[in-house]
């Protein structure tokens, strides 16, 4: 049994505590929004803690899963001074790359390892245990928090040094915009054309455009149900880091450029909370 902190109980978090739990951790949760919390231990064996600082005391492995940049900054300033020296902070928030690298470095002045281990799988992912992980940060660190990934984790790969688990989130969502935009124009086209969804799918969906995303997502975007997790304002927000580190590197990114753009016409149209398979409603608008 291992004594855990973890921190932030969004559609994420939420479960994944619940499976740290669920396996025997000891486990102390901390969320900003205090009810949260408050569910989180009616629901599952572990307690809660009134501030970060208090959550992390003694912890030998804290977990957070916040929204962006600003938020793990403020939980990595309020809890320094808190943080058992020989703890590993691993953080499943998808953030960016400079970010994690900061981190790393502040926290090894501590003698506290850092983990930058954003997560891709979604709520569903997380609920059933089935996420998988990709993790920038030392070999050492890494392994030391593994077997608590795993209660919820399907697949975990240390990618490299720190910031490499945020570059290669970067690349997933690259790549899922790129097809959500792809389907999206496919589902929209046998819309018009007057083909029977249910029939196109099955004829192409063992075939080279078979997709997650096609298999879990074109039906209910056929159907305009869009309440399905992951929101658009949190995959623009993914996209602008991507986006910003392309424009670093040098690297070319002009699809990613334009589906994010796309999806600023999808929040423009008050669907910055529908999941990221409304880029389809897009194209509806305009028939």
């Amino acid at each position: 049994m291992t004594k855990i902190a973890f921190l932030g109980l969004g559609v994420m978090g939420f479960p994944m505590a619940g499976h740290l739990a669920a396996k025997g951790h000891d486990v102390c949760v901390y969320n900003r929004t205090a009810a949260k919390a408050e569910a989180w231990t009616k629901k599952y064996k572990g307690t809660s803690a009134a501030s970060p600082e208090e959550a992390v005391r003694d912890a030998e492995i804290i977990f957070a899963c916040l929204g962006d940049d600003p938020d793990v900054e403020a939980v990595v300033t309020a809890v320094s001074g808190a943080l058992k020296k020989g703890a590993i902070f691993v953080d499943h928030t998808t953030a960016s790359p400079s970010l994690a690298r900061t981190v790393h470095e502040r926290l090894a002045a501590l003698g506290v390892g850092f983990v930058d281990a954003p997560v891709s799988g979604g709520q569903a992912g997380a609920e059933n245990g089935k996420l998988s992980v990709m993790c920038g940060g030392d070999t050492a660190h890494v392994e030391a928090a593994r077997s608590a990934m795993e209660c919820y984790a399907a697949r975990i790969v240390h990618i490299g040094p720190a910031g490499h688990g945020q570059l290669c989130k970067a690349v997933n969502q690259i790549c899922i915009a790129g097809v959500l935009q792809g389907l999206s124009e496919g589902v929209h086209f046998a819309s018009t054309a007057g083909l029977d969804i249910d029939r196109v799918l099955e004829a192409i969906s063992g075939g080279a455009a078979q997709s997650w995303q096609m298999e879990n997502r074109a039906k209910t975007m056929a159907e305009d149900k869009f309440d399905f997790g992951f929101a658009v304002d949190w995959m623009r927000k993914d996209l602008r880091i991507a986006l910003a580190e392309a424009r670093d590197s040098g690297a070319q990114l002009p699809v990613t450029a334009l589906v994010d753009q796309f999806y600023a016409d999808v929040q423009s149209m008050g669907g910055g909370r529908w999941d990221t398979s409304s880029l389809v409603r897009r194209l509806q608008q305009r028939d």
